[in-house]
């Protein structure tokens, strides 16, 4: 596809030169269109995702030449940027052409490093990726079909790629802890069934839409396992046998991102990207410090109100271990979760003057990638593609999943936060498809989190353990600033960053074992959460007080809400001329 890629290059070049003399509006939003389809080519998944027609046949090019491609690209795409003359432009499209510079600017800071080195860890990868994606595909017509059988058969390639790539980042000492891929192997034969209808890459055609004749639903079937029997194992094993036998016992024994190829520079960049912050290493341990100190201080004050006859290790020993705090079947605790899912559903239009109308659904994490994921995630809907947003919660180990924590994670993974979020942002109406379905992590986690404190206004946090579930996960995200500061900087051990979250926390230690793993294998990415929270939180306080009786909490979540994700800096400025306008009003 590198043909196809490098016409929207030409045409970028063409529109920088201007030989049809476009206004700069124009130009702008030509040249994110241009971005727009050159990314979806690139990233079929992402097409996928985000119902992009037309690459749901594809697996991204890993190739070294693909890859050496796109960090060149990514100059291009800022030179035709900074050929516009953002004078020129409306308020709004300047607020496009800033989110935009942002993101081109972090890109291509973060392509100094060689973060491709790592395409496999027990969170991410293709031999996890191939099941969830095969199973978003659009399914409604045989050409459908065609898309996933094709897709299918361009697996092992990729794979071939993904080993190559790993092979490299030996070479170069550039790899994830090994210690903490000890479950890889095992994920990858999950992928392998004795018989292949019941493989999870399948999983999707086991039920067709009535526009597909029986017959042609046969065919499908047939030559679908005849290339999981051919194709797919054979890649798998070969798969198994790199990661468990070659690159498992050759990978690091550093956990430290800072201990990587130029990781004095690698990690403070990550800190940079997540947070959207010019933040250092040392000022997010610190913010981490004071939040944990006023969190364990309201922890505390809840623990007296119970009147619990011990200290904070006891009581959360007890909510670990008391088995009123624990379902004993998978299928109650999903069902609490929908209860709990479809009791904050209509509190929304209290605090929200606009709502989606993209629905979502609340299931278990698919059991091949369990063991390993953390205690819930949500995958995003898409109208284009027909598909509904997904609220994931673990049923493994349920003694690890107390009733304690349900009620902030679903406000966090459903709604008010990432379903609410992301499906208003898809439907946001003239602007530019990277403000529509692009990601800020500080923005979207930070909302998420911002969205756990709006239960007591929702009606939720009536008991005291259900309010101290809503202050463990507050605190949960309050120590990862310090323990992945810690361990990617400051020289944390992985046994003393368990220990301090186990610390001050009620989390089951499983449950902080895994989260421990994916902050090791995911530098950065996990303190962006209670940076974006703060910045919400600043900005509501200081609107409230500014604009007094003027102040309305659901014009301001449609403030926050209503322009897509974005940088922290700019939601800042975008949340101020609110201010001025409502006071000029």
């Amino acid at each position: 596809m590198s043909s196809l890629t490098q016409t929207h290059i030409r045409k970028c070049l063409t529109l920088i030169d201007n030989p049809d003399n476009l206004a700069e509006p124009q130009r702008l939003h030509r040249l994110f269109e241009l971005e727009w389809d050159y990314h979806m080519v690139e990233d079929p998944i992402e097409a996928t995702l985000n119902g992009y027609p037309g690459q749901n046949h594809r697996w991204p090019d890993w190739s070294p030449a693909a890859i050496a491609r796109r960090k060149e690209n990514s100059h291009v795409w800022l030179r035709g940027l900074k050929s516009i003359d953002r004078s020129k432009l409306s308020r709004e499209d300047i607020v496009s052409y800033d989110i935009f510079e942002h993101y081109l600017n972090d890109e291509i800071e973060g392509n100094g490093f060689p973060a491709e080195l790592m395409p496999i860890s027990q969170m991410d990868g293709p031999h996890q990726w191939i099941a969830f994606v095969t199973n978003t595909m659009p399914l409604f017509k045989l050409a459908d079909c065609d898309d996933i059988l094709k897709r299918l058969k361009a697996a092992p390639e990729w794979f071939d790629q993904t080993i190559d790539l790993m092979n490299d980042g030996l070479s170069k000492g550039v790899t994830p802890p090994g210690s903490i891929l000890h479950d890889v192997p095992q994920q990858i034969l999950n992928q392998i069934t004795e018989e292949a209808a019941d493989a999870p890459s399948l999983a999707i055609l086991k039920k067709f839409p009535s526009t597909i004749t029986s017959s042609e639903q046969a065919d499908v079937r047939r030559e679908a396992e005849s290339v999981f029997r051919d194709l797919l194992i054979p890649a798998f094993e070969k798969l198994h046998k790199y990661v468990a036998e070659t690159y498992l016992p050759g990978c690091r024994d550093s956990i430290a991102c800072r201990d990587l190829p130029d990781g004095e520079n690698w990690y403070p960049y990550l800190v940079r990207s997540y947070t959207t912050t010019n933040m250092t290493p040392d000022e997010v341990f610190e913010t981490g410090q004071n939040e944990v100190t006023r969190i364990r201080h309201l922890m505390d004050e809840v623990i007296a109100g119970t009147h619990f006859k011990g200290d904070f290790a006891a009581f959360t020993e007890f909510l670990r271990t008391d088995p009123q705090f624990y379902h004993t079947q998978a299928r109650d605790l999903v069902a609490e979760y929908r209860d709990i899912s479809k009791r904050a559903d209509p509190e929304l239009a209290k605090l929200f003057g606009k709502l989606p109308t993209l629905p979502y659904g609340v299931i278990p994490i698919p059991s091949y990638a369990e063991k390993s994921q953390t205690t819930a995630y949500y995958q995003p809907g898409s109208l284009e593609a027909g598909r509904p947003g997904y609220y994931f919660v673990n049923t493994y180990d349920l003694k690890s999943r107390p009733r304690w924590e349900m009620e902030p994670l679903t406000l966090h993974e459903a709604v008010p936060g990432h379903h609410l979020q992301i499906a208003l942002a898809q439907e946001l109406k003239d602007l530019p498809e990277f403000r529509k379905k692009g990601w800020v992590t500080a923005y979207g986690e930070g909302w998420a989190l911002y969205a756990e404190s709006l239960g007591t206004e929702m009606g939720f946090y009536t008991s005291p353990y259900s309010r101290f579930g809503q202050l463990t996960y507050e605190m949960w995200r309050a120590v990862r600033l310090m323990v992945d500061v810690g361990m990617h900087w400051k020289g944390w051990t992985r046994q003393q960053a368990i220990d301090f979250v186990m610390e001050n926390s009620g989390k089951a230690e499983h449950d902080v074992t895994v989260e421990i793993d994916r902050y090791i294998v995911w530098p950065g990415q996990a303190i962006a959460y209670k940076i974006g929270e703060l910045r919400m939180q600043e900005l509501r306080a200081r609107a409230t007080k500014s604009l007094g009786d003027k102040f309305s909490i659901r014009e301001f979540h449609d403030r926050i809400l209503g322009n897509g994700a974005m940088p922290l800096s700019l939601l800042e400025n975008l949340v101020d001329r609110w201010i001025k306008e409502k006071h000029d009003q």
